[in-house]
């Protein structure tokens, strides 16, 4: 077995502006090269390092693979010893985009995605413990023996965070014998011709079967459940009314919470993607806050005066109104300084006042009763936020 090269040897060096350079670089090391513009920095390292390191390994594909690749010329040097795979990170201009990293620029972060998804080991986020796979008969059980009421929907999932018309997807799926498919979390009937918008990201789920919880529903299920795994390749979901979807997977289960995941995906790792990204910060890692001592800068005035500022640069006039109507139930009025609310009055104008419902058709001018719920003005400015598209519209100062 030959010793290991501790130096890069080369020898006769004449790309570009090289005038037969010899010289040894060691190995393992960081190495700097430096000198004046012109003096041959890139030439050296660039055009006549990496440029025969990658030659070299392309021509080590075979040659089915290197037709597509292409072939290298080699670099105008008499002889270069010590070299190994290699990869170049060159210097470019970029834009100051808060979701460019270090990691997104130069790409490693896509390898890294890739590696995560195939080769990492899956934990359950509950337990810590791995998690294991689900059996059909483990799937059947668990839908059976569930407490819900009503009726469950049983689909199979076959775009997940995508883009695309799926047109013909549809037209496929009704060949099939479905009716029903679920687009970002609306239950659609199938008809001819049915497309999504083609440049939006889109979740889409086959509805497989809808079975009212009574009586034995044991073999209904089981021939469901087989259905919806083999069109989903090996996950499906199960949906009641007023409850989270569960996922059940022949590939990922935590039988400590019986939860089961969908297995992992690059996207899974991308804080890019809304399947990785941050819930709160969208990915961005920042987070917009607001403070109550700036939103009640002047308690000694009225709402209507000027009391909390930030409304009075609103020119949503529903959303004043609503607070006429909300404060009338609650105990507060935009014509009373801000100070003089009481701390629960406060709070719901604030944070909303929950799951209750206010009759809003004076707003609109109609007969007909139109309930909604007030969320408050918190909610109110980062809807405001997440609306806007110039920086205008976002300082609210």
């Amino acid at each position: 077995m030959t010793a290991p090269h501790r130096t890069i040897a080369i020898r006769g060096a004449r790309v570009h502006n090289l005038r037969d350079i010899s010289l040894d670089i060691p190995r393992d090391r960081l190495v700097v090269i430096t000198g004046l513009s012109g003096s041959g920095k890139s030439s050296l390292a660039f055009d006549t390092i990496y440029a025969e390191g990658q030659r070299r390994y392309l021509e080590s594909l075979s040659a089915y693979a290197r037709q597509f690749l292409g072939v290298m010329e080699r670099p105008d040097v008499d002889y270069i010893d010590g070299l190994s795979p290699v990869i170049a990170i060159g210097q470019k201009s970029v834009s100051r985009n808060p979701r460019s990293t270090v990691g997104t620029v130069t790409e490693v972060y896509d390898f890294l995605r890739l590696l995560f998804a195939r080769v990492g080991t899956p934990f359950s986020p509950v337990t810590g413990r791995p998690l294991r796979k689900q059996s059909t008969k483990e799937i059947v059980r668990a839908i059976v023996g569930s407490t819900t009421k009503g009726i469950l929907s049983i689909m199979a999932p076959i775009v997940r965070g995508r883009k695309g018309h799926y047109r013909d997807r549809f037209e496929r799926i009704a060949a099939q014998g479905f009716t029903r498919v679920r687009v970002d979390g609306r239950v659609r009937v199938i008809k001819p011709g049915m497309q999504v918008a083609r440049y939006r990201t889109h979740d889409i789920d086959v509805v497989v079967d809808r079975i009212r919880q009574r009586g034995d529903i044991r073999e209904r299920v089981k021939q469901s459940v087989e259905t919806a795994l083999e069109i989903g390749s090996g996950t499906l979901v199960v949906s009641a009314t007023k409850e989270e979807d569960r996922i059940c997977s022949t590939h990922l289960f935590d039988p400590a919470t019986g939860r089961s995941y969908g297995e992992a995906s690059p996207g899974l790792f991308s804080f890019n993607s809304p399947y990785g990204a941050c819930d709160r910060c969208r990915g961005l890692g920042i987070i917009d806050e607001f403070d109550e001592e700036e939103l009640l800068a002047y308690p000694e005035l009225s709402i209507k005066d000027g009391g909390i500022p930030v409304l009075d640069r609103q020119e949503n006039y529903g959303f004043h109104k609503l607070i006429e109507i909300v404060g009338a139930k609650h105990g507060f009025d935009r014509t009373l300084p801000v100070d003089e609310f009481s701390p629960e009055a406060l709070q719901v104008l604030l944070h909303g006042s929950g799951e209750e419902l206010f009759d809003v058709s004076s707003m609109y001018g109609t007969s007909h009763r139109v309930l909604i719920r007030f969320l408050g003005l918190y909610a109110h400015l980062h809807h405001q936020l997440k609306s806007a598209t110039r920086d205008a519209e976002r300082d609210l100062r």
